[in-house]
């Protein structure tokens, strides 16, 4: 790897930082000086700064490129490069033909007609565009497709276009969906059971209904060899609800790390107040080793302590504030919301630019009623690159402003998200 595709995250508060990150107030700083953001927008698109694929990015850069008022033909030549490279770059140009940009909506119908990559992108298309940006093209795809090595699945476009399609195969059956519960709950006790066994065993047993004989076999579980819990394990135990939280209370005590946690965590999802003390230390051990996945699984469980957690708050906004796993940071908001929500005006306004949509939902629904706010509420209404359901809270939202018409006069205190 050369230096230069070496990738190290930008210092949290540095305008390329914050850009890397998804951050509202990146998208803020980046309006004041366009020319000075643009390398790092581009850089967006071209290298994936997501630190997990579940991150939402491709909204926050369209709308970079727009507002910025940059071009789009990087992008659209970014099209030619790898397979990645071309999926990023299309989920870019898809958003901006939305909103009005000819060169985007020309690239990619080009490219359908003579790039390498045009399967993935008229298939990505067809789930954005409407049908009549994508339909004419039919006989080009018709003629294209001999060339592939196989059909592609059955789906839009190839439906419409009466391309032979193969279908999606179903799941494999397992071999265990046959048993009893009985029988799967004797695998799980039986020493000489193997862990792939008893995994599938859990995982059969966390699809049907709770059965209470479960909870005296988990603390005689192996571990995997990551010192985690066989991974159907959590899914199994939530579905027993309250039964299980009498033996939690013993496995929270166990010096095994795997068992604890679990137990700790069941405690917590039901609001045992001898979960805070141990969800309080993970969170700091969480970012004393810098852990940017998990903490805010952590953040959502303290949520549920409300103001008995408000220890916590200072790491919350550190992660806020300097996580790159940004599909956590809704999480580390709704947590402080309803540990302490005083001094929050300013995280959820900046929310309402942030890359991730529920981060955006949440700055719609509680960033202060002030005109700055307004205006940009308003212009998420009308946004054809903006997600359906944050329009439509947009929307409401909007209507909720009219109806209390002067923004500064006196109002009552709405409820902080997350309680």
């Amino acid at each position: 790897m050369s230096d230069e595709d070496e990738m190290f995250y930008a210092p949290h508060d540095s305008l390329e930082g914050l850009l890397q990150r998804g951050r509202g107030l990146g998208a803020l700083r980046a309006a004041q000086d366009p020319a000075a953001a643009a390398p790092y927008v581009y850089d967006g698109i071209r290298r994936d700064w997501r630190w997990d694929g579940i991150d939402e990015r491709s909204l926050y850069l369209a709308r970079l490129v727009r507002d910025l008022e940059l071009s789009p033909t990087p992008v659209v030549a970014q099209l030619e490069g790898d397979e990645y490279a071309c999926l990023r770059a299309t989920r870019v140009l898809e958003l901006l033909a939305l909103s009005g940009s000819g060169e985007a909506l020309d690239g990619l119908r080009d490219h359908i007609r003579e790039g390498e990559h045009w399967v993935d992108v008229l298939e990505s298309v067809a789930d954005l565009w409407p049908a009549d940006w994508w339909e004419d093209l039919g006989e080009v795809a018709r003629a294209r497709m001999g060339g592939e090595a196989e059909p592609p699945w059955r789906r839009e476009p190839w439906i419409r276009f009466g391309i032979g399609t193969r279908d999606v195969p179903d799941r494999p059956r397992r071999g265990l969906d046959g048993h009893s519960d009985e029988e799967l709950l004797s695998l799980l006790a039986d020493t000489r059971a193997g862990d792939r066994a008893k995994a599938d065993a859990l995982r059969e047993l966390a699809g049907r209904p709770a059965t209470e004989e479960l909870i005296p076999l988990v603390p005689l579980l192996p571990a995997s060899p990551g010192g985690r819990p066989l991974a159907p394990l959590r899914r199994a135990v939530e579905r027993l609800g309250a039964r299980a939280v009498p033996a939690a209370r013993g496995w929270a005590a166990d010096g095994r790390e795997w068992l604890a946690e679990l137990g700790v965590d069941v405690l917590a999802d039901h609001g045992e107040p001898e979960a805070l003390p141990f969800l309080l230390r993970r969170l700091a051990d969480q970012w004393e080793g810098r852990a940017w996945c998990g903490p805010g699984t952590t953040a959502s469980r303290l949520a549920r302590f409300g103001s008995a957690a408000t220890e916590a708050v200072p790491v919350l906004r550190r992660y806020w504030l300097r996580n790159p796993h940004s599909s956590e940071r809704p999480g580390y908001l709704e947590a402080l919301a309803a540990i302490d929500p005083s001094g929050l005006d300013h995280a959820h306004t900046e929310s309402l630019r942030d890359c991730e949509q529920l981060a955006r939902a949440l700055g719609v629904a509680h960033a202060p009623d002030v005109p700055e706010v307004r205006e940009w509420v308003a212009a998420l209404c009308d946004d054809p690159m903006e997600e359906p359901e944050v329009r439509a809270a947009a929307a409401e939202r909007t209507d909720g402003f009219r109806a209390q018409g002067d923004p500064e006069r006196p109002r009552r205190s709405r409820r902080p998200c997350g309680t």
